[in-house]
């Protein structure tokens, strides 16, 4: 007569706790069964494979060499099915470390407020939030998403689009008193312009005039990494800069900072992307939060 699969299971359960506790009695406890019922469940299995898997006496108690074959392969069962219920039950709950590498101003401020109702939502999986300008290799594992912005070079990564930001030159009205307030974008070349430090940067500012796009190349006294260190900068009076409008528009809205040569401002736009390794294999945890992304920065 074949064994129903729960019977079945439950014999190898209770033969991985007794190989694991030393007793009889001991692996009872841990299953909550009697020693009796531990000791008929043995009988049973020794009768149907009809061989001995364990040696009783008084003083200890040892596995055959088909107990100790038997007992591989209990493991063996009980650890796939766990993993089985697992997978089944972790359908609708993704969970695992997720590495997220983040501008530092457009990480702290539009990312980062982000992640306690993303934790809500999933609370399985731990995010590993990594603020930094510096371009981390996704494909060489150092993140599992990376949020970039402007065009991206051609690679094997997968990018979604989660959102745009303009940019806008800005100086607090201190410097302004003191410097005075440029009228034409050719008035910065005699003010102290902060600038980025790191290649992604444009090495020139934009421009647009009578419909014409050009560029000025811009020096001052200070270059950054990021463009929140850019924006205290200004703020502390230091000097100009240009950076992302979404780093620096609680700062026009409170008087920090003034907006500059905005009838000369491009209107040139910043494509914000989320890349990751795509593919059939893709994790459920970096799907979810791509998904998060675009949907709360749309």
């Amino acid at each position: 007569m074949v064994m129903e699969g729960a019977d079945r299971a439950r014999e190898l359960e209770v033969f991985s706790a007794i190989a694991r506790t030393g007793s009889f009695s001991a692996a009872g406890r841990a299953l909550d069964l009697t020693p009796s019922a531990v000791s008929r469940t043995i009988d049973r299995v020794e009768a149907r494979l009809g061989v001995r898997l364990l040696i009783r006496t008084t003083r200890a108690l040892t596995l055959t060499a088909e107990g100790q074959s038997y007992l591989g392969a209990a493991r063996r069962i009980l650890a796939d099915l766990d993993e089985a219920e697992r997978v089944i039950a972790d359908q609708g709950a993704p969970r695992g470390r997720l590495r997220v590498s983040a501008a530092l101003s457009h990480g702290r401020l539009c990312i980062v407020p982000l992640l306690g109702d993303f934790v809500l939502r999933y609370p399985h999986i731990l995010v590993d939030i990594s603020l930094t300008d510096t371009v981390v290799d996704v494909a060489a594992g150092q993140a599992d998403v990376a949020i970039r912005f402007g065009p991206l070079a051609d690679s094997a990564l997968t990018a979604r689009r989660i959102g745009e930001t303009g940019r806008c030159v800005v100086a607090s009205p201190a410097y302004l008193a003191r410097h005075g307030t440029p009228q034409l974008p050719e008035d910065l070349l005699r003010h102290n312009c902060l600038n980025f430090n790191f290649r992604r940067a444009e090495p020139v500012w934009p421009f647009r005039r009578d419909g014409r796009d050009y560029a000025l190349s811009v020096t001052g006294t200070i270059e950054a990494n990021n463009g929140e260190t850019l924006g205290q900068l200004a703020v502390d009076g230091v000097g100009i800069t240009r950076v992302g409008y979404f780093g620096v528009v609680d700062d026009i809205a409170a008087g920090l900072l003034v907006p500059l040569l905005e009838d000369f401002n491009p209107g040139d736009v910043e494509t914000i992307h989320a890349v990751f390794v795509g593919g059939a294999n893709m994790p459920a945890r970096v799907r979810i939060f791509v998904d998060y992304l675009a949907e709360r920065l749309r």
